[in-house]
C-alpha cells in the first residue's frame, strides 16, 4: 500500500519560486509584524508602525528589479511545466510596480494623515489592512488561473472595506464603507457564479487552458459557457467602477480617509483592470465577439457619465474636491477600457493592452500627486471644496504649480506632455481596430474634461478672497508630493519610458 503513495504524493509536490512570489509575500509578512508589533508598542511610538510598512513596501518594490532578466512561473502542474498559477512576466512586474509604488505613496499620506486623525484611526489594524490589501492587488496580475484570480481579488478588496469604514464614530464613513461593501459583494457573487459555469464547460480552471477548451465546448454546454462569459464580465465591471456600475464611488472616496480615496482611485483600478485583462484577453480570446462590443459600449457609458459627473460639480459644495477627482476617476476608468475593448478587433491584442498598462502607469502617478495635494489643502480645509483651492498659488507656490501640472496630465495638455501622449496612444488603439465611433466619443470627452480641468487650474492663481493661509507640510506629505512630481515631469520629459510598453509582449 504504501509503494504506490509515494510517488502520489511526490506528484503533488511542486516547487516554489520565492523570487518570483518575493514582492507580494514581502507586503503579507510586514503586514502580520505590524499587526503583532501594535500589541506591543507604546501609544507615543505608534509612527513606528507607519515607517516600518513604509519600509516594507519600499523593500516590496525594489524586489521586482531581480525579476526584469525574464519570465519566471511557480506553482505549476507537475505533468505539464507551462501551466502555472503565478507568472511574473513584464505584464505582471509593470502592475505590480503600479500596484506597489501606488501602495507607498499611500502610505507616505497616512502618516500624515494619522498623525493628524487625532485617534480617529487605529494605527495597527490600518497599517495591516493596507498592507494586506496591497499584497492582494500585486497577487492578481501574476494569478493564472481563475481560482488564484479570484482570491486575490477578495484579498485585495475586502480590507479596503474597512479600510473606507474605519474612522471612530464617522458616518459618512460608515455610510460609504457599507455602500462599497454591498456592491463589491454583489460583483464578487456574480464574478463566482460565471466562473464556476466557465469551469462546468471546460474543467479546467489555468487560463491557458480555458483559452483552448472553450472554443471546443460540447453543444449543450455552449449557452453555460456563453453566460459565464457575460457573468464574468458583469463581475469585472463592478470592479472597474464602470457605468452602471460606478455609484459606489463618489459617496466612498468622500467617506473614506483621503489616502484611502487616493488608494482606490488607482491601485483599485489596477486590480480591476489587470483581472479584466487577464479574463478576456488571455483566458477568452474566443469570445472576443461578445465581450469586445460590450466593452466598447461600457468604455463610452463610462467616459460620458464620468465626465458629465466631474462638470456637474459645484465649486462651494462641501468635499467637491474629492468629489470632482472621484467622478474623474470614472471618466478615466473609461479611456483605460477602450484598448481592452479595441484588443478583440485588433490583429494585435498584446499592443492594445500595452496602451491600457501604459496609459494606468501616467494616471496612477499623477492622479495620487493630485490626491497627494488635496491631502495638503484639506489639513487647514476640513470640507476641501474646489472653492477652497483660490489663491493656492499666493500661500504654497510649489504645491499650486504642482497640482496644476497634474491636472494638465489629466486633461492631456501640455506641459502634461505623458498625460497627452497617453491618450494618443489609447486614441490610436481604437482607430486602428476599427473604432472610430469609440474615438470621437473619447475626443468629446477629452473636450468636456478640459473645462473643469482648466476651471480648478485657473482657480489656483487667482488672487485669495481673504489673507492667504500658509501651509506647514510635513515631510511624508511633502515626500509623497515631490515623488509624484518628479515621476511626472519624468514621464513627460521622457514618455517613451511608459509608451514602449504598448510595442512590448506582455505575455
Amino acid at each position: 500500500m504504501s509503494s504506490p503513495a509515494q510517488p502520489l504524493a511526490a506528484s503533488l509536490v511542486q516547487s516554489v519560486d520565492w523570487l518570483a512570489i518575493a514582492p507580494p509575500t514581502i507586503a503579507a509578512v510586514v503586514g502580520l509584524v505590524v499587526l503583532v508589533a501594535d500589541l506591543f508598542v507604546a501609544e507615543h511610538r505608534k509612527t513606528l508602525l507607519g515607517w516600518t510598512s513604509v519600509a516594507g513596501l519600499a523593500v516590496a518594490t525594489l524586489m521586482l528589479l531581480p525579476l526584469l532578466d525574464g519570465d519566471r512561473s511557480t506553482f505549476c502542474l507537475t505533468g505539464d511545466a507551462t501551466v502555472c498559477s503565478y507568472t511574473a512576466d513584464r505584464f505582471t512586474l509593470v502592475i505590480q510596480f503600479l500596484v506597489l509604488g501606488g501602495a507607498l505613496l499611500t502610505a507616505l499620506l497616512s502618516v500624515t494623515a494619522l498623525k493628524d486623525g487625532r485617534k480617529e484611526l487605529p494605527e495597527g489594524e490600518y497599517w495591516f489592512l493596507l498592507l494586506s490589501s496591497a499584497a492582494g492587488a500585486a497577487l492578481l496580475p501574476a494569478s493564472r488561473d481563475l481560482a488564484t484570480l479570484i482570491v486575490a481579488l477578495e484579498v485585495a478588496s475586502l480590507p479596503a472595506f474597512a479600510l473606507v469604514g474605519l474612522k471612530y464614530g464617522d458616518r459618512k464613513s460608515s455610510e460609504a464603507a457599507l455602500k462599497f461593501f454591498l456592491s463589491s459583494v454583489t460583483a464578487t457573487a456574480v464574478s463566482l457564479m460565471g466562473i464556476s459555469f466557465v469551469y462546468a464547460s471546460t474543467g479546467t480552471l489555468y487560463l491557458t487552458q480555458v483559452a483552448d477548451r472553450i472554443q471546443n465546448v460540447d453543444g449543450q454546454l455552449h449557452t453555460l459557457a456563453q453566460t459565464g462569459v457575460v457573468l464574468t464580465l458583469v463581475g469585472f465591471a463592478f470592479k472597474t467602477a464602470a457605468v452602471p456600475f460606478h455609484f459606489w464611488v463618489p459617496d466612498t472616496y468622500v467617506g473614506a480617509p483621503l489616502p484611502i480615496a487616493a488608494y482606490l482611485s488607482v491601485i483599485g483600478k489596477a486590480v480591476g483592470f489587470s483581472g479584466l485583462i487577464l479574463v478576456t484577453v488571455v483566458a477568452l480570446p474566443s469570445y472576443a465577439d461578445l465581450w469586445g462590443p460590450a466593452l466598447a459600449v461600457l468604455a463610452a457609458l463610462t467616459m460620458t457619465v464620468g465626465n458629465v459627473g466631474a462638470l456637474r460639480q459645484q465649486a462651494t459644495r462641501a468635499y467637491s474636491a474629492v468629489r470632482l477627482l472621484a467622478w474623474s476617476s470614472v471618466g478615466q476608468a473609461g479611456y483605460l477600457l477602450v484598448p481592452i475593448a479595441a484588443a478583440a478587433y485588433s490583429g494585435d491584442a498584446e499592443k492594445s493592452v500595452g496602451s491600457t498598462v501604459a496609459y494606468a502607469l501616467m494616471y496612477g502617478a499623477v492622479n495620487l500627486g493630485a490626491f497627494a495635494v488635496a491631502a495638503l489643502v484639506g489639513r487647514t480645509k476640513s470640507l476641501n471644496r474646489v472653492a477652497d483651492y483660490r489663491g493656492l498659488y499666493a500661500s504654497s507656490p510649489l504645491s499650486a504649480l504642482l497640482l496644476a501640472f497634474f491636472l494638465l496630465c489629466l486633461a492631456g495638455l501640455p506641459p502634461g506632455i505623458i498625460g497627452l501622449f497617453a491618450k494618443v496612444t489609447v486614441f490610436a488603439a481604437a482607430v486602428d481596430a476599427g473604432l472610430g465611433w469609440l474615438a470621437v466619443i473619447m475626443a468629446v470627452n477629452v473636450v468636456i474634461a478640459l473645462f473643469y480641468y482648466l476651471q480648478w487650474t485657473t482657480l489656483l492663481f487667482r488672487a485669495p478672497e481673504s489673507e492667504p493661509e500658509k501651509h506647514r507640510v510635513p515631510a511624508p506629505l511633502t515626500a509623497a508630493i515631490a515623488l509624484t512630481g518628479v515621476l511626472g515631469i519624468v514621464l513627460s520629459g521622457a514618455p517613451q519610458l511608459v509608451l514602449r510598453f504598448t510595442d512590448t509582449a506582455l505575455f
